[in-house]
């Protein structure tokens, strides 16, 4: 990706589900993500799978994002590609192992959770 700032691709991206595993091994280790930082920089877990991701924005304005990536499932050695394009709020793509298996996906972002600490008014 661009350096720009202003990507609606940045930041991380829950996987809800995934055509080429079930929700339960998508989120095995941790919930499944996709995870787009500043620059070309962008990550991936599901399952045991994860992988560093170097991605490209094509289209203005920032129709869809292409990515190679390297990583690992269970301590192989992986590569491979993807693409997404965000519809409706929604991140909806494709991941594919080299010389393996493939997947279309869907994402939400994530959603921060702050705990308040509201302060009680003492009684009288």
């Amino acid at each position: 990706m661009t350096a720009h700032t202003d990507s609606p691709f940045t930041g991380a991206w829950h996987i809800v589900s995934m055509s080429g595993w079930e929700q339960e091994y998508v989120n095995m280790e941790v919930q499944g993500h996709f995870t787009f930082g500043k620059g070309h920089a962008g990550s991936f877990q599901f399952g045991m799978a994860q992988g560093q991701m170097d991605c490209r924005i094509d289209g203005r304005p920032y129709q869809r994002v292409a990515f190679t990536w390297r990583g690992f499932d269970e301590g192989d050695e992986l590569t491979g590609r993807g693409d997404a394009e965000i519809v409706d709020g929604e991140l909806r793509g494709h991941v594919y192992i080299h010389l393996g298996d493939d997947s279309t996906f869907q994402a939400v972002r994530r959603s921060i959770r702050v705990k308040s600490a509201r302060k009680r008014s003492p009684s009288t």
